[in-house]
């Protein structure tokens, strides 16, 4: 799923808003299209060979966001169609000293290559900035560098033109295209980095533009820019089926329309509902003791944002020595809201000083603690201060380390990748998760740690 977001100011005028979609990119195949624009009138239409997406409104002022969602399945047999006429190179004018220098560089590249692939190559090679040779000092001086191999391939009798590509990366928020270089070798269009001059794309990039048709444009507003986010998806295989068969009626309902953005955050939150049925399932029917009903879940959740090593032992360092600081707070006997109010300042500068100390030594263990929530970590700290006061160090030992088993234990099964397939993409089994914890909420038995009570029994056997 790649989202491009449009962003603009109105400048209380009629708007037109036109962005540049790709009809055919190498290696995959369109899906689905749609554009979220609440209130606009959108439709896709073709402008000189392009496909375009327009938006449009009358009187409109002030911030406006526009989205264009478009998904995409890898597919190494899709091809962009081969052009119906062959294109011509552009012709190109050059003033002097630039042209004498243009043609003695062209010289310099025919005579080393045979093709005009290879003719591409060599001029990328000869044209690169940081070249001591005179002629492309000159060339490239102020100049954009690869406006500059479009024209001069162009000049040399090559069709070519620039082409803007989007690196796929799962999760990825306002990402931006990258250029790259395409020429007209007689049969087809191939892709090249204008500045290695490597030919083919890389692995995992779709091309978004392909052509000299601009990105983006809008009339009657200003501050325009466009960005790109991306996610990964998972669809079944019978959904796919229908999606491209036909429209689903209940298709509104599903979590795909959310913007790219929204569903990043919903991937996580859906997670949820297993760390509650694990910790429901620990204390319940195993017996285990934690500080606080839920603190696991959420010591599981930066453990899934984070790594499960450092989580851990960025967690322990900020409650260690928070119970220190809160040792020094206890004899300054301050009211409780003023000690949990300082207990968070102090928590804050912990973390902080952790990231520092983390990326110092060249790791970021102390920079994956500004994922815990810092409120309840200063919560749970006063809880542990008081239990140490009034049950000992033995008990604050042991609800710890249950919270962080319980923690681990929610981790793994909330960070499995057949979790975070099934809680997307099919959000009705939450209601068996629901169903679960509601009958282990009945449960009024034994638990599993209380059968140590009766192993003195065993010697009347």
């Amino acid at each position: 799923m790649v989202e491009a977001r449009i962003d603009f100011n109105a400048a209380n005028e009629p708007v037109l808003a036109s962005l540049n979609i790709p009809e055919q990119s190498p290696g995959f195949r369109i899906l689905s299209e749609q554009a979220a624009s609440p209130g606009y009138g959108f439709s896709v239409v073709e402008k000189e060979g392009s496909r375009r997406a327009e938006w449009s409104k009358r009187d409109v002022i002030g911030p406006q966001t526009l989205y264009f969602k478009t998904q995409f399945i890898p597919d190494p047999n899709a091809n962009r169609d081969r052009p119906r006429r062959a294109p011509k190179p552009i012709s190109v004018f050059w003033e002097e000293p630039q042209a004498t220098a243009v043609r003695e560089i062209l010289m310099q590249a025919e005579e080393r290559s045979s093709t005009p692939e290879s003719m591409t190559r060599e001029l990328i090679r000869l044209m690169q900035p940081d070249t001591q040779a005179q002629n492309t000092t000159l060339l490239v001086s102020g100049t954009n560098h690869l406006d500059l191999l479009v024209r001069m391939l162009n000049h040399a009798g090559i069709p070519a033109r620039t082409a803007d590509g989007l690196k796929l990366e799962d999760a990825r928020r306002r990402q931006g295209l990258t250029p790259f270089l395409q020429i007209y070798n007689g049969d087809e269009w191939l892709t090249f980095d204008p500045k290695s001059g490597e030919q083919g794309l890389p692995e995992d990039t779709l091309l978004w533009r392909q052509g000299a048709a601009s990105l983006l444009d809008v009339v009657g507003g200003d501050d325009s820019s466009v960005s790109f986010s991306i996610l990964r998806q998972t669809i079944p295989a019978l959904q796919l089926a229908a999606m491209q068969s036909e429209e689903n009626g209940f298709g509104f309902l599903s979590l795909y329309q959310l913007p790219v953005e929204e569903q990043s955050m919903f991937r996580m939150l859906l997670l949820l509902p297993l760390g509650a049925l694990m910790v429901a399932f620990m204390r319940i029917v195993i017996g285990i003791r934690t500080s606080g009903t839920f603190m696991p879940v959420l010591i599981a959740v930066a453990f899934v944002q984070t790594n499960l090593l450092p989580g851990l032992i960025a967690f322990t360092s900020v409650v260690a020595i928070g119970l220190l600081m809160r040792g020094y707070l206890s004899s300054l006997n301050l009211l409780l809201v003023s000690r949990i109010s300082a207990l968070i300042i102090l928590v804050i500068f912990i973390t902080a000083g952790l990231s520092i100390v983390g990326y110092q030594m060249g790791f970021n263990t102390g920079m994956t603690v500004t994922f815990f929530p810092m409120v309840i970590i200063a919560w749970t700290i006063e809880r542990m201060s008081i239990l140490w006061e009034e049950e000992g160090a033995h008990e604050v030992v042991v609800q710890g380390a249950g919270s962080l088993f319980v923690a681990v234990c929610a981790f793994l099964v909330m960070d499995a990748p057949l979790s975070r397939h099934l809680t997307f993409n099919f959000p009705e089994l939450h209601f068996v998760v629901l169903g679960l914890i509601l009958l282990m909420g009945q449960y009024t038995g034994y638990k599993l740690s209380e059968l140590r009570r009766f192993t003195p029994m065993k010697a009347y056997d």
